[in-house]
């Protein structure tokens, strides 16, 4: 090759290519043969380093305050707990400030909904966490797995006792129950007087179950001195706030609320607790109103999906409460009460007993004059405990059905 002054570069031949000697610059063209056999020259290009000297990463160069903060807006706004994970095992540094106290405690209800097919050591730990930082939510779903799955009694009440201190009305009225039935203990073990007073305070709350729970306990004296008007004030007041809560999630998710508000004197059993758009059992159907059941709480699921996991019961002759949006299970036979007409369905509180008519039980219920218990003893009482006076599930009065 020849310049303008009549000079040419020196060609030398080696290592399979020609190499053309510059002042300027080295340019290397080696060839390659493509599929035919042919020689094909290509150009190689020298690397340049990725790291530039004097320069760092922006994320390193962030704050921990700042990156505390956004976690923290993550955690309470997730919408499944592996939105919430996936961040943290991403790099080593979001996984050391996603187990700050302060971001764990922000954790949302949903975050925490960690269902029991995925359990393990590390999804109890990292509930665990939780509740050491503060959190009401994780403190309430830890007891309720600790007291009725993993039979730790003690250690589930005193997590459950911590939520309801800060006033979590869920956990207020998990202890109601557990007052009530006497549950982790005998049937000596029942305080009504203390179940009342949890539940009052959870039904000041705003708590639907627990407003309609202390509407029956009033209505037949139980636990608390009977004002069968202030029962039916407190009943209705329930229903008026399952209504507006029903409609406000259905705007929230853009349903159509207009169905709810239409009147069927005929009820079918409800196909599915969770489907706003279907015309099932309401339950307000004796205001002539479509509501379908409230959403469960991550906890109660948790229950249901664990004993649903091992055939259904957490014992050989337990039973678990009918309701299919609780999932509680006895801690002793005889703890739930029964139907008195059927014998056939088994609740945890009055609150989940008017839910489950409603839903399905009322089309369901047929009268006997006589059912065997589980163990084929004859036993021809609605209420739990060899049949102990309560004021238990009343299967076959219509009256206070309607009034639930």
């Amino acid at each position: 090759m020849r310049t303008r002054r009549g000079l040419c570069y020196p060609r030398v031949v080696g290592g399979g290519g020609d190499v053309y000697m510059s002042s300027e610059k080295t340019v290397v063209v080696k060839r390659r043969r493509d599929s035919a056999g042919d020689h094909m020259p290509c150009r190689k290009r020298n690397r340049k380093s990725p790291e530039v000297a004097g320069k760092c990463d922006l994320f390193d160069a962030l704050p921990d305050d700042l990156v505390i903060s956004i976690l923290c807006k993550l955690s309470s706004s997730a919408g499944c707990p592996s939105d919430f994970i996936n961040v943290l095992i991403t790099c080593k540094r979001l996984n050391g400030l996603g187990l700050h106290s302060l971001v764990l405690s922000r954790a949302s209800q949903r975050t925490l909904a960690i269902r029991a097919k995925n359990w393990s050591e590390s999804a109890h730990r990292f509930l665990k966490l939780c509740a050491d930082a503060g959190n009401v939510e994780a403190c309430y779903t830890l007891g309720m797995i600790r007291f009725y799955c993993l039979q730790n009694r003690g250690s589930g009440a005193s997590l459950m006792a911590k939520a309801a201190i800060s006033s979590h009305a869920q956990a207020l009225y998990s202890l109601a129950v557990i007052q009530f039935n006497g549950s982790g203990g005998s049937k000596n073990d029942k305080d009504l007087r203390a179940g009342v007073a949890l539940c009052a305070r959870a039904a000041f709350l705003g708590h639907i179950d627990a407003l309609r729970e202390l509407g029956h306990c009033l209505q037949d004296g139980y636990g608390v001195r009977q004002n069968i008007t202030e029962g039916r004030r407190f009943l209705v007041q329930a229903n008026t706030r399952e209504l507006a809560a029903v409609v406000a999630n259905a705007a929230a998710v853009g349903a159509p609320t207009r169905s709810l508000f239409t009147w069927n004197p005929h009820p079918l059993p409800h196909p599915h607790p969770r489907n706003v758009n279907c015309g099932g059992c309401p339950l307000l159907s004796d205001f002539g109103c479509n509501v379908p059941a409230p959403e469960a709480h991550p906890a109660s699921r948790f229950l249901a999906e664990w004993f649903g996991s091992r055939a259904g019961s957490p014992g050989l002759v337990l039973r678990l409460c009918s309701h299919v949006g609780c999932g509680r299970p006895e801690t002793r036979r005889h703890e739930f009460r029964r139907c008195s007409v059927c014998g056939t369905v088994n609740y945890c509180s009055r609150a989940c007993q008017a839910l489950d008519w409603k839903m399905r039980h009322k089309a369901d219920c047929t009268p006997t004059e006589r059912w065997v218990d589980d163990d084929g003893d004859g036993n021809g009482h609605a209420n739990g405990d060899d049949g102990e006076g309560d004021g238990g599930v009343n299967g076959n009065n219509d009256d206070v059905m309607a009034e639930s």
